[in-house]
């Protein structure tokens, strides 16, 4: 008798690295989740390295390809999130891997993170202690880490007693049913040893052991790709790497291997699935997070509003008003009202007000803005959308419901003063700016390929220059510069070095490199911004008096997963030609007085 082939048992990965684990993931978000899916995989979990960068593109991706999205992070975790090491000294810095199983483990770690890095920051790594953990447990599932998690850690220093009295303290702060005991098979004999004893943990403390991957990279071909983004890292080279991963095993392993390599534990591939049935977050996009404006007398902010347009239109028009105004006015007011954006426009009527009002310049108005009676009435725009005819519905639109996006120019030197001014009235914790992620576009991925090869600048720098320069903000990609007759492409036909530094570069194409502040945009909340988005800090590239870097409170989301939760963002743009005009002001009028 014939018998169909047992297909194996199906797991979850829960430990994976994107991009966003800044120069150590060679993962895109949206290639893991569709690699999970082409591998049946029910669900994938993300927790890259002391961020949750990727948490709302994970949501997005996984939806699409059909999976479950699991929301979590490595942190690092310290004895003393606040202790700073005094001289050359060095604190102990360690992984653990967690999970949010609930909203309210969302929440948690978003506070974690923000924590980390608000409160922890050691040598730029955000850090947490068992305070912290203890502190934000609910609604997440620990696991007990990989190498470099502090169990295991002290289990190859030969140190057993204190590695299970960390993981009685794990247990103590989230309680028992949300530790798992972590095993991995990627062919280290270190990780072995661990394993060995982690199995005895587990059958000593009850807890289930779980099997995870530590992906870093895709698919097995992919591991040189990788080698080559941690020479980017450490300004080594593949010749003499500085960090290295010792086996090819870091990748997302389909589950007839994970079966494979865990067939001594099948209840550690099973508990992949356990943890994915329990883990049910679902991030709420689409919403509309926008902070009350404070009005006096306890008017509506729509009565508000429509009372300062009433000002404003006597101001621009005259007393009468006309009534084609009066009619753009009303009907504009009443779109406004509907879609429940009165507060915006008040917030940004404030900080425009205060910026004229110190002699701070502002812009006439750019954009779709331009279009709104609303805001000329408000002093906002300074261009009279009836005189040139321009549309109120390309800004806002009851048929497609997005949030207004006023651009306001500042001076350079005035530009700061306002956002001091709006942290100020609206609360620290509830202020931000938003991260930004600079990308190896191919230029920049020839030269970093060129440099970990070890060839001259010179070469990566030629190979780079024939590279097009972007169109309309977009880079051209290699799979357009190496079409038939592009310059590139006949380098790379004709050169054996072109071709091999070409190769590295494209496996580096379009990974995230580094991380920093957006050049205007601003995020307001109603309440705490770790209520809803994880912060971290960005280099500001300003130093203090005494010569020390200046870091800046930003989003972890970038601008559209920020506007796609629902949070108001603002953009302060700061416009050297208004600081020009100011000076050439200052100077007519001190010659001609």
């Amino acid at each position: 008798m014939l018998t169909s082939p047992v297909s194996p048992p199906s797991c979850a990965h829960l430990h994976v690295h994107s991009e966003y684990s800044l120069l150590d993931g060679a993962c895109k978000v949206d290639a893991l989740a569709a690699r999970a899916a082409e591998l049946g995989q029910p669900a994938l979990g993300l927790t890259d390295h002391g961020v949750m960068n990727g948490a709302v593109e994970l949501h997005k991706a996984a939806t699409k390809h059909g999976i479950k999205p699991i929301v979590g992070c490595e942190v690092y975790f310290v004895d003393d999130r606040r202790a700073r090491p005094s001289g050359p000294g060095r604190i102990e810095r360690n992984h653990l891997t967690l999970l949010a199983e609930t909203d309210a483990g969302y929440r948690n770690l978003v506070k974690l993170s923000s924590q980390g890095f608000l409160e922890g920051l050691h040598r730029g790594k955000p850090a947490v202690d068992m305070d912290s953990l203890a502190t934000h447990s609910e609604g997440v599932i620990v696991l007990t880490g990989c190498l470099q998690s502090r169990m295991n850690q002290r289990i190859l220093e030969g140190r057993v007693p204190q590695a299970r009295q960390h993981l009685d303290d794990l247990i103590q702060a989230f309680g028992p049913e949300q530790v798992y005991m972590e095993v991995q098979r990627n062919g280290l004999a270190e990780q072995e040893q661990v394993n060995e004893q982690v199995v005895k943990f587990a059958q000593e403390t009850g807890r289930p052991l779980v099997a995870t991957g530590d992906v870093h990279y895709l698919r097995r071909e992919d591991y040189d790709h990788h080698q080559a983004l941690l020479c980017v890292q450490t300004k080594s080279t593949l010749d003499a790497p500085k960090l290295t991963f010792d086996t090819n095993e870091f990748y997302l392993r389909d589950s007839a291997e994970m079966a494979e390599q865990f067939a001594a534990w099948p209840e550690a591939l099973q508990a992949t699935l356990d943890i994915a049935q329990r883990c049910n977050l679902e991030l709420e996009l689409g919403k509309q997070l926008i902070p009350r404006y404070e009005t006096p007398g306890g008017q509506s902010e729509a009565e508000y509003l429509k009372t300062l347009v009433d000002q404003g239109l006597r101001l621009r028009y005259g007393d009468p008003v006309p009534a084609d105004a009066r009619e753009r006015a009303d009907f504009e007011l009443g779109v406004i009202d509907q879609m429940g954006f009165s507060a915006y426009f008040l917030i940004v009527w404030d900080f425009v007000r205060y910026a004229k009002e110190n002699g701070i310049a502002v812009g006439p108005g750019r954009g779709s803005a331009a279009g709104s009676i609303v805001s000329y009435c408000l002093s906002i725009t300074d261009v009279d959308p009836l005189r040139y005819d321009l549309l109120f519905e390309r800004f806002l639109n009851p048929e497609r419901v997005s949030m207004p996006d006023i651009d306001i120019d500042f001076s350079v030197r005035g530009r700061e003063q306002v956002m001091r001014y709006v942290t100020a009235k609206y609360g620290k914790d509830r202020v931000a700016q938003i991260v930004t992620f600079g990308k190896m576009f191919p230029r920049a991925a020839t030269r970093d390929a060129a440099r970990v090869l070890e060839h001259d600048y010179g070469v990566g720098d030629k190979l780079a220059k024939l590279i097009p320069d972007p169109i309309m903000g977009r880079s051209p990609s290699f799979e357009d510069c190496l079409k038939p007759g592009q310059a590139l492409r006949i380098e790379y036909d004709k050169d054996p070095i072109a071709k091999q530094i070409v190769d590295v570069a494209m496996g580096l194409e379009g990974i995230v490199r580094n991380s920093s502040i957006h050049a205007a945009a601003v995020v307001i909340a109603e309440g705490p911004l770790t209520d809803i988005v994880p912060l971290q800090l960005a280099d500001s590239n300003q130093v203090d008096a005494d010569g020390h870097k200046i870091f800046n409170i930003v989003t972890q989301f970038s601008m559209k997963p920020v506007e796609q939760l629902g949070l108001l963002k603002m953009d302060f743009l700061g416009l050297r030609n208004l600081d020009v005009i100011e000076d050439a002001l200052d100077i007519i009028e001190r010659s001609t007085g």
